[in-house]
């Protein structure tokens, strides 16, 4: 049996299926958590979550879905998130670091052309568009979803079509709070339900599935303000991730590619049209009742979308 199918001799197996990989960084070695659900050596996803600085936890809604179309696909909360090590270290929470993280994922995983595909939704799909550009040639597929490819372009969208649907002093207020450094009030949350019902998660907040809810109430908020700020209505030019914009690059990854949008995401789903036409083997999946959790709000199209775009990977063997 190969390596990757044994784990019971090694010391960072854990219970159910999973283990603690190893990750060198900087500022020394720490441990992510990673979990196997299925086996199939020719189809091996591996979960990107988002954030910046969630959890696997909300991607669940794969267990419904993918262990029946015989798919191998793998959980993992990246560095500082969820069960993994969380070092205060805050030099840590850089973009180019987490792409080498994943790297090393990918080597203890046994990962490769013949079976990888990486998934990134939301943050994640900002952190598996750079995995594609720096490590193609590992790749067998690539999916993105809910993320443009560009932060300014985001940024526009907020204040182009999110911001005016929302009630003027509702919005008036909100700026007035993040202007004061207040984004961690229960009054801030609250007045931002509207927009997460609209756009995040189109179901009453009482009736959210519980792995969202966990996934979100676990947020490591050092990073997520680091990295993309704490505004929930665009990110600020002192975030780390205020100035990253892929749409030149994309036509450099030359492996199948599968963009997913939805009509009532945060993100906007034409510009992710747009840009999965750049990919040289790009495809666009659209999910007109979905929003950025459309494997929730659109589930049915989100997972038979994705699927069909696993079935049909060209065998690269």
């Amino acid at each position: 049996m190969s390596e990757y199918l044994d784990y019971s001799n090694r010391d960072d197996v854990l219970s159910g299926g999973s283990r603690m990989i190893p990750v060198r960084t900087p500022k020394g070695t720490y441990r992510v958590w990673v979990k196997r659900t299925g086996n199939n050596p020719d189809l091996r996803v591996l979960l990107l979550h988002g954030g910046p600085a969630a959890t696997h936890q909300y991607l669940e809604a794969c267990d419904s879905y993918l262990p029946g179309a015989g798919i191998e696909y793998y959980y993992y909360d990246q560095l500082g998130c969820g069960r993994s090590d969380q070092p205060d270290e805050p030099t840590l929470w850089e973009l180019d670091r987490y792409v080498d993280e994943v790297e090393q994922v990918r080597q203890a995983l046994r990962l490769d052309r013949d079976s990888f595909v990486l998934y990134g939704h939301s943050w994640g799909g900002i952190l598996a568009t750079e995995y594609a550009l720096h490590h193609q040639q590992h790749l067998r597929g690539l999916i993105i979803s809910s993320m443009m490819f560009s932060v300014p372009a985001y940024n526009a969208y907020a204040e182009r079509a999110l911001m005016p649907e929302m009630d003027p002093a509702v919005l008036a207020e909100i700026k007035e709070i993040e202007a004061r450094g207040d984004t961690e009030s229960p009054r801030y949350e609250k007045l931002l339900l509207g927009h997460y019902t609209r756009h995040v998660l189109r179901m009453p907040p009482e009736n959210w599935p519980d792995p969202v809810t966990r996934a979100f109430a676990q947020v490591n908020r050092d990073i997520y303000v680091a990295m993309q700020g704490p505004s929930e209505l665009g990110i600020p030019d002192t975030a780390k991730l205020a100035s990253w914009d892929r749409t030149g690059d994309l036509a450099s990854i030359d492996v199948p590619t599968l963009v997913i949008g939805a009509r009532h995401d945060t993100m906007d789903p034409a510009h992710m049209e747009t840009m999965a036409r750049r990919f040289p083997q790009g495809r666009y999946l659209y999910c007109p009742q979905g929003s950025h959790l459309a494997m929730y709000d659109d589930q049915q199209t989100y997972f038979a979308g994705l699927i069909s775009f696993l079935a049909q990977l060209p065998p690269t063997r």
